[in-house]
């Protein structure tokens, strides 16, 4: 079946009901928000709404298990799936070499710079880069469309932005399955935001980009069990069909960004076997979730968030096994990001900075990854030279390895390290500040020469729920050690908002740090850990 036009004179049936628009609308946002494509956005969420509510239900049915002394492990009704012979489907010319990729928001000037960094690939990033302003939302389908036309363009008082003849290939990540859009409702009630992201995508783009042979390509985030990826492959079957787009066009990457997810890989790429062409270690956030989904177990408390490197514990584990499990299946395995940034005006903080991120890519490229994520476009030449050395081919998805044969218990193994005094300011102070930026609208976040986003504020403040919990030792800055009361976070919290108060005086308030600094304690000391910090934060960003 055919889509519709986008600007029609046709009206629509009584009986087929738009989204309704709820939010403020602004120049160019009827480009986007067309009848056609609200019309396309209700028969999403009508189809798909039901089983997405079921599937977060599960989530928690799921966690109480975990609470009560479960632990996570590959499930036994799927053993035959691990167990027989298949590959996903071939992956497209444009995703065959996928070395280097950065990442970054959907703001215009960003992704020009972006798509122009030399970079293979470029995910533009509707999630954790960025606030979820409605305003950031809808541009960000603007840029998106004219990027589909090759219209992409800036111009400033100070500068002109436009598109090399040779840019990055264009993956879009929308927003997770737990969250939804409040300016966008069907029945009367908010939308899925993976749905409002995905739809407004794929019905303006998604033909123009599978005729050009440059899509349209996915980044799937937050899945925390096969059966959310299933609904991610029921969605894309019937966009494809509708938008009269051949099926298997799509193709996504998923995130493996959550403990039960990392015990499902085999079974997420079975069931999208015909949309995917890979995983990607989301560090971060994987880490957020290790003390989330273990949170009630004292045996897995973690130490500082500096200590927990990819080099050993369970993220080296879960990294082998990664790229295990996608070559098995003929699969890229994609490494994660690197936080760095350059560091402007000392050059010997820099070049830490770079050697840090060189070898960090080193270890991806020699553990097997295809691929990796930088944060910045100075340090797309970094990582490049890595894997150009490493790995002259496309991939290394056909190079012979000794299995790593990764064990569960492997899977689950904390670093060993110290609670630090520094390490709880540095969750306190970095929190807030991120946050405060959230609220402004800002999602990608340069805090002391590291890009900060959603998934390092969910550290910090998940990481002060754990040591409060488990009354972590703390090392204290005068030699000895404390235990993490109630008590001890309220003295170095009060202290931490009086260093912010002092550097900003009057932007305090006016950056919103008071709302910041609720919203971080509420969600680091709650009795119960929060979900998300992002849903409550999302409750005020436009008020």
């Amino acid at each position: 079946m055919n889509a519709p036009a986008e600007n029609t004179d046709q009206p629509i049936p009584r009986h087929r009901v738009l989204a309704k628009v709820v939010g403020k609308t602004a120049e160019r946002y009827d480009e986007v928000l067309t009848p056609d494509a609200l019309l396309f956005l209700a028969d999403l969420e009508r189809r798909f709404g039901p089983q997405r509510r079921i599937l977060l239900e599960n989530r928690k049915l799921q966690q109480e298990r975990f609470d009560d002394g479960e632990l996570p492990t590959q499930p036994v009704e799927t053993k035959h799936v691990r167990n027989s012979l298949w590959e996903v489907a071939p992956c497209p010319a444009a995703l065959q070499d996928r070395r280097v990729e950065i990442t970054g928001p959907v703001d215009r000037k960003m992704m020009i710079n972006a798509l122009n960094s030399g970079a293979k690939m470029f995910m533009s990033d509707f999630e954790d880069a960025s606030s979820p302003s409605f305003a950031n939302m809808i541009e960000g389908q603007i840029n998106m469309r004219d990027y589909a036309r090759g219209t992409l363009s800036l111009t400033t008082e100070k500068k002109s932005y436009s598109l090399n003849k040779e840019t990055a290939t264009m993956l879009v990540r929308p927003r997770g399955w737990h969250l939804e859009e409040k300016n966008i409702t069907v029945d009367g009630k908010p939308m899925s935001a993976s749905l409002v992201d995905f739809g407004l995508h794929i019905f303006h783009n998604g033909k123009i980009l599978s005729e050009d042979e440059r899509g349209p390509f996915y980044y799937l985030p937050k899945i925390e069990a096969y059966q959310e990826a299933r609904l991610w492959n029921d969605v894309f079957n019937f966009s494809q069909a509708v938008l009269d787009i051949p099926n298997g066009t799509i193709k996504t990457t998923v995130l493996i960004e959550t403990l039960p997810a990392a015990f499902q890989m085999e079974e997420i790429l079975y069931v999208l076997r015909n949309h995917i062409t890979g995983l990607n270690c989301g560090r971060w956030d994987y880490i957020f979730s290790y003390i989330k989904t273990l949170r009630n177990h004292k045996q897995f408390l973690l130490p500082d968030r500096a200590q927990v490197g990819m080099d050993r514990g369970f993220l080296s584990a879960y990294a082998s096994r990664l790229v295990e499990v996608c070559h098995k299946r003929r699969a890229h395995a994609m490494g994660g990001m690197a936080a760095q940034i350059p560091v402007k005006g000392d050059a010997a903080a820099n070049d830490a900075a770079f050697d840090k991120v060189r070898n960090d890519k080193l270890r991806e490229a020699q553990l097997g990854h295809d691929g990796t994520w930088v944060a910045h476009p100075d340090l797309v030449p970094v990582a490049m030279e890595v894997f150009d050395a490493e790995m002259p081919s496309k991939h290394q998805i056909h190079k012979k390895r000794q299995a790593q044969r990764v064990t569960d218990e492997a899977m689950l193994k904390p670093h060993s390290g110290t609670v630090t005094e520094a390490g709880v300011r540095t969750n306190i102070e970095v929190g807030i500040r991120y946050i405060a930026a959230w609220l402004c609208g800002r999602g990608a976040v340069p805090i002391h020469n590291l890009m900060e986003d959603a998934a390092t504020a969910e550290i910090s403040r998940s990481q002060i729920w754990q040591w409060l919990a488990h009354g972590a030792t703390v090392q204290m800055e005068g030699g000895f050690t404390e235990t993490l009361s109630t008590r001890l976070y309220e003295r170095l919290f009060n202290e931490e908002i009086a260093k912010l108060k002092e550097e900003l005086g009057e932007n305090y308030d006016a950056g919103r740090f008071p709302e910041a600094a609720t919203i971080f304690t509420e969600t680091a000391t709650a009795q119960v850990l929060p979900d998300f910090l992002t849903i409550p934060a999302y409750e005020i960003l436009e008020k």
